[in-house]
């Protein structure tokens, strides 16, 4: 490491605090402000905020720090790619234009001596990559921290039910396996998905490495209260006596909640209420799924939610239930772990390194609603078990998932990267 401060630039998509808010988004807003913490200098190349999504207060923070610079790229969405960073055809149009744009401009702040490390989220970066690729000159180690991999769909590679949507897809992984050609490391952020990344961008295991994303826990620490739950509960009409099962996440096909009603239709006979919050396309699909099974008096579709209400919807649950098809790291189900609450969730993506059973929750296999109607009817007659696992999820949060160890290893990260000769 330099004798002076580590001056990184930072390129993504989109951030909380400037834009909507999301998994990404979220670590992204971490991985910034704890570089800044330890008193790293901090670009950040990223699209201008969105009006609506902006969160001024969260954006404050780093704002207001006299070691961050922001540098903006314009993200032009393309005619029919439909809404920006929320379709397919956006994905892989606009966003890679992006990162090529967003990493070129890394490359000069690089040629002219002003960054020491580029950390590139998902294909942001593309541009910092193209700009190497048997060049000579200054160049700083990049990192890839390819989050979610969607564009590449399960961890064979496949796309369930949607075979046009890997077709569509082709051009994000191209261009995101370009940029993790070019890369010093690329991060799997849990265990369990070290062999689906080396698997779906054809790099060197050797150059890979887990680096999970967390939470803040001393920040956390203001958001749990059990008496804003049981508040929320009163307030909401719920029987103390209901077990309240609450699931987190944007609406839509691979969050696996379609899944999970037609298992909620068999379990008339427990007492509970099901919480979903988050919005998405696929609202309107699981209101008519409620109704035909004649579900909706035992469902709150809570929508969009501000942070206050969400954490209050975490202290009021008994159960977390995250029945997805499709994951990365799974911020939501950190959350969860953050208020003690015992997990249900299906064995995809970075999920297994959190839902452990017999110590934190129950697994199910992701797209089958007889192993996920085994695991929930198991959590539900267990529920002796629930205050141990949750005392242990929130034990294994602090082990593994609070920001400040990850911090720690990103600073081990860098400083043997650019301990390493350069070309």
């Amino acid at each position: 490491m330099p004798d002076r401060p580590l001056r990184v630039a930072v390129v993504g998509r989109s951030i909380y605090g400037l834009h909507a808010v999301g998994g990404l988004e979220r670590a992204l807003y971490e991985l910034v402000r704890h570089h800044l913490s330890d008193g790293w200098e901090v670009t950040l190349i990223t699209r201008p905020a969105d009006g609506e999504a902006a969160s001024p207060d969260a954006w404050h923070v780093l704002a207001s720090r006299s070691n961050f610079t922001l540098r903006t790229v314009p993200y032009r969405t393309f005619p029919f790619a439909g809404r920006r960073g929320t379709t397919v055809a956006d994905r892989s149009t606009a966003y890679p234009l992006f990162g090529y744009r967003a990493g070129q401009d890394a490359a000069r702040l690089v040629a002219q001596g002003r960054i020491d490390l580029v950390h590139s989220a998902g294909a942001s970066g593309f541009g910092y990559a193209y700009a190497h690729q048997g060049a000579g000159g200054p160049r700083a180690p990049l990192v890839l921290n390819p989050h979610g991999l969607e564009e590449f769909g399960d961890a064979h590679g496949q796309f369930a039910g949607h075979p046009l949507k890997g077709l569509a897809y082709a051009p994000l992984r191209r261009v995101v396996r370009a940029t993790a050609a070019a890369a010093d490391a690329v991060i799997a952020t849990d265990a369990g998905l070290r062999p689906v990344v080396v698997r779906h961008l054809g790099v060197d295991p050797a150059r890979v490495h887990v680096i999970p994303n967390g939470l803040d826990l001393v920040e956390g620490a203001g958001r749990v209260d059990v008496t804003e739950g049981r508040a929320l509960r009163q307030a909401q009409g719920i029987d103390p006596r209901d077990t309240v099962l609450l699931s987190v996440g944007r609406l839509e096909a691979n969050k696996g909640f379609l899944d999970l009603v037609q298992v909620l239709a068999t379990l008339r006979e427990s007492s509970w209420r099901w919480v979903l919050i988050g919005d998405g396309p696929e609202r309107q699909e699981i209101e008519d799924a409620l109704g035909r099974a004649a579900l909706r008096d035992r469902v709150t579709l809570a929508g969009r939610v501000d942070d206050r209400t969400l954490h209050a919807w975490y202290d009021a649950a008994d159960l977390f239930v995250h029945p997805t098809r499709y994951e990365g790291s799974s911020i939501v189900t950190l959350e969860a772990m953050l208020h003690q609450k015992p997990l249900v969730a299906t064995r995809v993506g970075g999920l297994p390194d959190k839902v452990i059973p017999g110590r934190t929750g129950w697994l199910a296999e992701a797209g089958d609603a007889g192993s996920l109607t085994s695991a929930l009817r198991e959590a539900l007659v267990n529920r002796h078990r629930w205050q141990a696992f949750g005392r242990a999820a929130r034990t294994l949060l602090e082990e593994r998932f609070d920001w400040r160890v990850i911090q720690r290893q990103y600073a081990g990260l860098y400083e043997r990267l650019l301990s390493k000769p350069t070309n």
